[in-house]
């Protein structure tokens, strides 16, 4: 919300400077994001006189202007100035902008030049120019008496403008009153009160005035204004709503929107000439749509608070007027309204709608149900001053809910809670600046209070709330450092299993040379449609996608079911950018829909290798890109470092359909137990995701890796060499063509687990020798002997059972 200094003193009597009042808004909890001082942007710029006006010699549109711009410079000679306005003349008093000094309106640094082969000394400023009007017909004309020679910015009086956050709870500070409130509750200076006679209606509203939504619209109040002029707002009006970022429209228009800005309540004002009969506040029907202000169309439904007279809905309530009923300058005849709506209902509707404005902000958040008749009588007073005119008598349809809620307190909880002691006195002295009531009880003040929230702050709700203002008006500056108590001895590790996992998987990935990757938990909704098949395998049930109702933006509309469409997107952009060859790995959660609606979500590591695996060189040729055996050896090596069985594992298929088919894999624990898939996407996958590049991908489902089994201290397990030396034995075996060699080695292994330890296929031969349907897989058996070294007999032993094993695979030992 943005406010100059001179608004802020029309409510809080101070003489801090700039400078204090930001240090205080910041400590009470009210951000200043940014200060906006005008007189920098007007640096440069003085105060000059038009000696004389001579026509150029070289162009018949242009002047030759001498000025005097004051004693101090040029050593108090006239300066020779170019200008084309049509009402430069001499003796004109106007703003000159000197060498040096930038144009506020098109960033255009003035400097010595020849305009038409004339030299020029600056430039004669219009309003436009220096962004105080939208006048560019001529230039700045200003009193005769204006001091020649002065700083523009101070003749004219610039005002620093704050721009300060104000977080969702505060509703009562989206109004530069409430925020003067906070400050004078903080020491800042004295709150002025609000200054507004009740104004007598002289007669009887024409208009007709009613609810009919007392759920969406408890109250609705409205007045009719006869006979007003609806001109230009005044100066000091219009340099308000500039301030806060808003353009002067028309003073019933500006009046509207300084109430709002000034208190936080919203209001609008009808042309009554284009209502006819009653104004209604009710649900909208089936069928029924509105053109807003902003020229847009918009289908409304029976969920929906509207204003409507007997021809239709002329307002979308609490959120934006219609266009076909707003004021313009022929307005003789206002009906001014002024409501309480349901916050709901007004997120509701704006949800529903797409819809955002200064209305809704506030109305959403919960104005002041109490502020009806004051802000009634504010609009009447100021479009009385300004517009002229007659007020009717006021028509109040409904009862505003009272907004105050009672909350039992207990000074001891600004210690307990908040961690500094204060004083019972001070706490009631900062409640009620803040206009709370406090009420002790019979047990004094350091007893139990009960507290009264003012209705303009609906998000009081508990005793930790009025801890929360007392605090913050203290000074949580005032607060004391205290370190957290620690136990002797040895700190104990605090990371959990799961988190010591994450930072193992993220060194071991990083050793193996891929960069990480952090991307959005939230995907466009056709990216994650590509990746939600793979949830028909889970053995948990889960298959759905959770898809936000209310996303940030259509791009972050679904919750990932897998990391790879986000590692996807940034490959995407690596290659748009040039990057040759990508290694991209990122740990992190997914988000799964149960069957039974539940949510679940599940750590995951992803792999990502897109481009060239290996430059091109002399002596390899041209540039080599990834296979589906590169993603295998990450999943596999990255597995192992989860603490996976890896020569356990089987090499399964049906990866999904988003991988090549004949290029991909699962790597499973059992016939169902999903620990990882890998291999190379497939093209309609790439084309999908914009990829021009094959791309092979790894995904470790990690929540599926069974733990270590037993790990019950922190010491690892004594290791002590082997005595003897290990024995290696190569066995050629005929197996089915389409075996996988890593189920031959599964067995191997397993034939007689206390002597093979390791086995290795180091060759895979088809061709002359070898019957049809077959080939030749040769591997090496590495054999660890205990206590003796083996003999003949043992070695022939171990050979059987590795025949033995092989044969139940159709494996045949190659003679």
């Amino acid at each position: 919300m943005k406010f100059s200094l001179s608004w802020l003193k029309d409510h809080l009597d101070t003489s801090a400077s700039v400078e204090d009042i930001a240090v205080r808004l910041n400590a009470i909890g009210l951000e200043v994001e940014g200060i906006e001082d005008p007189a920098a942007r007007l640096a440069g710029f003085r105060i000059a006189r038009v000696l004389t006006a001579e026509r150029h010699p070289n162009a018949d549109k242009l002047q030759v202007l001498t000025v005097d711009a004051g004693t101090d410079i040029n050593g108090g000679r006239p300066l020779q100035v170019v200008c084309g306005a049509p009402n430069a003349r001499a003796g004109l008093v106007g703003v000159l902008g000197l060498p040096g000094a930038v144009v506020p309106a098109n960033g255009m640094a003035l400097k010595v030049a020849a305009v038409r082969g004339v030299e020029s000394n600056g430039m004669m400023c219009s309003t436009r120019e220096l962004e105080l009007g939208d006048d560019h017909d001529g230039i700045i004309e200003l009193p005769a008496d204006a001091p020649i020679g002065r700083a523009f910015a101070d003749y004219h009086g610039a005002d620093p403008v704050f721009d300060v956050a104000i977080t969702p709870n505060r509703p009562d500070c989206m109004g530069v009153y409430g925020i003067a409130r906070d400050l004078a509750a903080a020491g800042l200076g004295r709150l002025k009160p609000i200054a507004v006679a009740p104004v007598a209606g002289t007669f009887a509203s024409p208009v007709e005035i009613r609810t009919e939504d007392a759920e969406g619209c408890p109250a609705f109040y409205g007045r009719t204004i006869a006979g007003v002029s609806n001109g230009p707002s005044p100066d000091w009006l219009q340099a308000r709503l500039k301030s806060a970022g808003q353009r002067p429209i028309s003073a019933l228009v500006d009046i509207t929107n300084y109430v709002m800005l000034t208190y936080g309540r919203p209001a609008h004002a009808y042309d009554r000439a284009r209502l006819t009969g009653a104004v209604v506040a009710r649900r909208a029907q089936d069928g029924e749509s509105v053109t807003a202000l902003n020229g847009k169309h918009y289908p409304l439904d029976p969920t929906m608070t509207v204003i409507a007279d007997e021809t239709g809905v002329h307002d979308i309530a609490g959120i934006m007027g219609g266009e076909h009923s707003g004021c313009s300058e022929s307005t003789r005849d206002v009906l001014l309204e002024i409501a309480y709506f349901d916050p709901q209902r007004i997120a509701a509707t704006g949800r529903a709608l797409n819809l955002t404005s200064d209305a809704r902000q506030r109305f959403e958040r919960g104005v002041d149900p109490q502020f009806l008749d004051t802000g009634l009588d504010l609009l009447t007073a100021l479009i009385l001053e300004i517009c002229g005119g007659e007020a009717s008598e006021v028509i109040r349809a409904g009862t505003p809910p009272s907004g105050a809620g009672v909350v039992h307190y207990a000074p001891a909880l600004a210690g307990r809670l908040g961690g500094v002691a204060i004083a019972p006195a001070q706490q009631r002295a900062i409640l009620e600046s803040l206009g709370f009531g406090v009420v002790l009880s019979g047990s004094g003040e350091s007893g139990q209070w009960n507290v009264t929230a003012p209705g303009w702050r609906p998000d009081i709700d508990g005793a930790p709330d009025i801890v929360e203002e007392v605090i913050r008006i203290h000074g949580l500056d005032n607060i004391a450092s205290v370190a957290l108590p620690r136990a002797d001895g040895v700190a104990r590790p605090t990371a959990t299993p799961m988190q010591k996992l994450e930072r193992r998987l993220r060194r071991a990935a990083a050793a193996r040379g891929a960069h990480e990757a952090v991307t959005w938990s939230f995907l466009p909704e056709p990216d994650a449609d590509a990746f939600t098949l793979r949830q028909a395998q889970d053995d948990r049930g889960n298959g759905g996608l959770w898809v936000l109702a209310n996303p940030i933006s259509e791009d972050m509309k679904a919750m990932r079911p897998s990391l790879l469409p986000g590692l996807l997107a940034a490959t995407r952009r690596n290659l748009d950018r040039g990057a040759a060859g990508l290694r991209l790995f990122e740990i992190g959660r997914r988000y799964l829909r149960g069957n039974d609606g539940a949510s679940d979500e599940r750590l995951s590591l992803a792999v990502v290798l897109a481009g060239e695996k290996a430059p091109r060189g002399w002596a390899t040729g041209k540039a080599a890109g990834f296979d589906a055996y590169d993603a295998k050896a990450e999943a596999l090596a990255l597995l192992g470092e989860a603490g996976a069985p890896v020569d356990s594992l089987q090499v399964m298929g049906e990866a999904g359909p988003q991988f090549h088919p004949g290029q991909s894999a699962t790597l499973r624990l059992g016939p169902k137990t999903v620990l990882a898939r890998f291999g190379m996407l497939h093209p309609a996958t790439l084309r999908q995701f914009d990829i021009g590049v094959p791309v092979a991908v790894a995904e470790l489902f990690l929540d599926a890796v069974p733990g270590r089994k037993g790990t019950t201290g922190f010491a690892r397990p004594h290791y002590a060499p082997p005595a003897l030396q290990a024995v290696t034995r190569d066995f050629a075996f005929l197996v089915p063509a389409d075996l996988p060699a890593s189920d031959l080695l599964r067995v191997t292994r397993g034939a007689d687990k206390a002597n093979i330890v390791a086995a290795r296929l180091f060759d895979d031969f088809r061709g002359e020798g070898v019957p049809e349907g077959r080939k030749s897989l040769a591997i090496e058996v590495t054999l660890q002997p205990g206590e003796k070294s083996y003999g003949e007999a043992d070695l022939k032993a171990i050979a059987e059972k590795i025949t033995a094993a092989a044969a139940k695979l159709g494996g045949v030992l190659r003679g």
